[in-house]
């Protein structure tokens, strides 16, 4: 992509590196960005293109909310979520995370995080349409979650429901030797709390053949010798799919953010300490800076250099401005 532009377009495309004091400028036409010059950057300009002259196999993980269709326009001419189809959208993502994958090491995950739209009082089912188009272009997908949200928006609607939930996708590469903590993002146990919905509660612990469901745990003497205490994994039980976590605010941005609490376990249990987190649709910089508090890093790939600007006032750490190519 960059060998095809004109001198007087690669001279306007110039990386500046931003560090303390010290400004450095580099050219890109002979060369691709490399895995050290990633770290912690926000790169200007149209995802689909700029993803291109990431180096393969560079990243660790990737967290991100593409812009939902026909939601909200950004001002943006080349945006993603105002195509006139909902098809148009579904390909528009596809081709970009096909580069996505390939940037992606292959022991990477991603977290995809999509809304839906009605259209003519019909559910487009746009998050499905998307996971389904992604698994046919040969990404493993693992889960879905569902984001409820408790403080959604209310809805004046009569003749539906009002929608409360979002869903967040992970997929992988391959379907197995990924990078997956799962003990990173543990849930405390419920069985024996005051929340269990058991029949009996407390009253089957250390009781032999007490386990009510013999056929389904049959096999596992620890429940029918009354030990249930070592069934369950000392660090608390497996985290599940249903996630709750309240909307976000940022003043500074007049768009919803991505909460950081939704962030955080895919970044915890998806990239080792240390890795690189990929976010192509940055916004205001959440995705960054949760990475950074976690102890990873970013890079931010954002359209609008409006969202850069509120982005960059988030992170106290290198920054990177990539002017657009057009």
């Amino acid at each position: 992509m960059l060998d095809q532009l004109s001198d007087t377009q690669y001279n306007k495309i110039m990386l500046f590196l931003v560090f303390s004091d010290k400004i450095e400028k580099t050219n890109l036409k002979n060369n691709t960005m490399n895995e050290r010059n990633l770290l912690n950057t926000i790169l200007c300009g149209d995802s689909r293109q700029l993803l291109r002259s990431l180096p393969s196999e560079s990243i660790d993980c990737i967290v991100t909310s593409p812009p939902y269709y026909g939601q909200r326009d950004y001002g943006i001419d080349e945006q993603i979520g105002n195509e006139d189809t909902p098809q148009a959208y579904v390909a528009n993502l596809v081709t970009l995370f096909d580069e996505c994958r390939r940037v992606l090491k292959d022991t990477g995950t991603l977290w995809l995080n999509l809304g839906d739209k009605y259209l003519n009082g019909n559910l487009l089912g746009m998050p499905w349409r998307v996971a389904l188009s992604l698994q046919d272009r040969g990404w493993i997908l693992r889960n879905d979650i569902i984001w409820y949200k408790p403080n959604a928006m209310p809805h004046s609607v009569k003749n539906r429901l009002t929608i409360d939930h979002e869903y967040l996708f992970f997929f992988t590469k391959q379907a197995s030797g990924y990078f997956y903590d799962q003990d990173a993002i543990r849930e405390e146990h419920i069985t024996f709390s005051e929340n269990s919905k058991m029949k009996g509660g407390r009253n089957h612990f250390g009781k032999r053949n007490s386990t009510p469901e013999q056929g389904k745990n049959g096999g596992n003497p620890n429940l029918h010798d009354g030990r249930w205490d070592r069934a369950f994994h000392p660090k608390g039980r497996n985290k599940r799919t249903v996630w709750n976590v309240p909307l976000s605010k940022f003043r500074d941005a007049h768009f919803a953010v991505f909460p950081e609490k939704l962030i955080e376990p895919c970044i915890l249990a998806g990239c080792p300490t240390g890795g690189t987190i990929l976010d192509p649709f940055f916004g205001a910089g959440t995705t960054g800076l949760v990475a950074n508090q976690l102890g990873r890093n970013y890079v931010g790939i954002e359209l609008n250099p409006d969202y850069i600007e509120i982005a960059q006032k988030r992170l106290s750490c290198i920054q990177i401005n990539l002017l657009s190519l057009q």
